[in-house]
């Protein structure tokens, strides 16, 4: 019995639905979703109770390589959760590895005064 081969796409997919199958945000701790693409990173905050966008923040703001980029826009987030009145959130890594840019995004957003 021979399966059809699995893309890279799927294989992500199937990592970030085993991650929110646990996370779910609320207006309270709404969950930071980090998407990367092949040219950009970015970040928002949903309330998934509602299942709205409170804030976002995407790569296209800012300049440099991908990794600067990254630290920006969790910079960037974390300054527009407080102005927000958030403070606490859960992370959602989207399937990813902890790493490269997501990392930076994630260490850059706890610099800015953002709790998980």
């Amino acid at each position: 019995m021979s399966h059809a081969p699995t893309t890279n796409r799927e294989l992500r997919m199937r990592r970030h639905a085993r991650v929110r199958a646990r996370i779910k945000g609320t207006e309270a701790r709404p969950r930071l979703a980090v998407f990367r693409s092949n040219r950009f990173v970015s970040a928002q905050l949903i309330d998934d109770a509602k299942g709205t966008t409170l804030v976002n923040a995407h790569g296209r703001e800012f300049k440099g390589p991908q990794s600067v980029q990254a630290a920006s826009v969790g910079a960037a987030i974390a300054k527009r959760a407080k102005a927000a009145g958030i403070t606490a959130v859960v992370f959602d890594r989207g399937g990813y590895r902890y790493g490269g840019q997501v990392k930076a995004l994630a260490e850059a957003a706890r610099e800015g005064g953002l709790t998980f």
